[in-house]
């Protein structure tokens, strides 16, 4: 199964990224930079911090490009 390109995913979350309502504030990359990386391909390292951090940040984009949602299974 292919991997949509602006969509990264761990065992804990999917994250995704739309590049057309980005308005590259920078503010993920200047505070979380172990996940959000500028300078390397794929940019996005979601075993970079603890999942948690990755949400408080992702909840702080100004532009709402970055979302999440948790990867578990109702029962």
């Amino acid at each position: 199964m292919e991997t949509p390109a602006n969509q990264f995913s761990n065992s804990v979350m999917t994250l995704t990224y739309d590049p057309t309502i980005c308005i590259n504030a920078g503010r993920c990359a200047r505070e979380l930079s172990d996940v959000f990386r500028t300078s390397v391909i794929p940019w996005i390292d979601l075993d970079g911090a603890p999942s948690q951090q990755i949400i408080e940040q992702v909840k702080r984009c100004p532009s709402g490009a970055l979302r999440f949602r948790l990867n578990q299974k109702v029962a």
